[in-house]
């Protein structure tokens, strides 16, 4: 009988637990201002290219905390 309450109370317990911390920031989209993806350097400011083999994204900020995708004429920034 005890095995059985143990499991339900486990159970009830996972349940109950949230699965992401809620200090974690979640993504934005920004719009460009010229809405295109090609002038991004220019037309937001504190973005850095990652790398020159990943077209179209890049780190948002002094550190590299937040990473940013342009797509079409947005850009998704999201926390690391």
């Amino acid at each position: 009988m005890k095995a059985p309450l143990a499991i339900l109370a486990l159970l009830v317990g996972f349940v109950s637990i949230d699965a992401m911390p809620k200090s974690r920031l979640s993504c934005s989209k920004k719009i460009l201002k010229d809405r295109n993806c090609h002038n991004i350097p220019s037309g937001v400011d504190l973005l850095r290219s990652i790398d020159t083999s990943l077209q179209d994204h890049f780190w948002e900020g002094d550190g590299c905390e937040t990473v940013c995708y342009c797509n079409f004429s947005e850009l998704l920034c999201c926390p690391r």
